[in-house]
């Protein structure tokens, strides 16, 4: 609440006070919580499940509030899983906490395994299913919102490709990808998490013309592999310097 509430808080007051009035959020998926329907369409019911999606919904109300009371223009966009790579530019953290690039860790022989958490999921193979959406896609979203706000309007549109892949359906694409066998294990289940969170993207796709190319969760695997990949040679090239 304090890294994500205080400090928007802290920016919008700011951005008041200097007259800076066009706006992009990074919202998420996890505002909806377990959805009773999928796809889910940015009308559904807001039912966090975990802080993290309860503090991104405290801060869409309040970016609605500063649209109505001083003018801006905004908009939030809803991210679905955010995977795949640009080029050079890719996932690359401390401490990794998204599927795609710890699965591929695995394969590049950085991590022993990977946990999956729950098999008995009311999904068809038992594990959680996700929509994953690739960069270079959510980057071309951001460009048309920044471009099209409006002052005085807060806009709110769901990311996502339309598609669900579940935690085993992407081991098994990256194994196919890498080529490499990719050990995993079952672990207990995480607390708020949802069974399935896939999006409808219409709203933004009438709206804003929006129109995503990179779909395909081989796609979205194949450029994420690629990027690990240049970061393990990388990681390769300064241990024999």
């Amino acid at each position: 609440w304090q890294h994500n509430v205080v400090t928007t808080l802290t920016l919008l007051n700011a951005m008041r006070d200097n007259e800076v009035k066009n706006l992009v959020f990074s919202s998420t998926a996890a505002t909806y919580g377990e959805p009773d329907q999928v796809p889910i369409t940015e009308d559904m019911p807001t039912q966090p499940t975990n802080p993290y999606g309860a503090t991104k919904l405290a801060i869409d109300y309040m970016i609605t509030s500063f649209a109505h009371a001083y003018g801006l223009g905004a908009t939030s966009l809803r991210y679905f899983n955010v995977a795949g790579a640009y080029g050079n530019i890719g996932e690359n953290r401390e401490v990794e906490t998204h599927l795609i690039p710890i699965v591929l860790q695995v394969a590049l022989g950085h991590r022993d395994k990977i946990f999956m958490f729950g098999d008995d999921w009311d999904t068809a193979d038992g594990t959680p299913v996700r929509d994953y959406i690739h960069i270079r896609d959510l980057a071309d979203a951001h460009v048309l919102a920044l471009e099209s706000n409006e002052s005085g309007s807060h806009r709110i549109y769901n990311l996502g490709s339309g598609d669900g892949y579940s935690v085993k359906q992407v081991i098994e694409m990256c194994r196919k990808v890498t080529g490499h066998d990719i050990p995993a294990e079952v672990a207990p289940r995480r607390a708020g998490d949802p069974a399935t969170l896939i999006a409808s993207s219409e709203k933004i796709k009438r709206g804003l013309g929006w129109n995503p190319t990179r779909t395909d969760l081989e796609t979205i695997v194949t450029d994420a592999w690629n990027f690990t990949r240049q970061l393990g040679d990388k990681a390769h090239s300064a241990k024999r310097a």
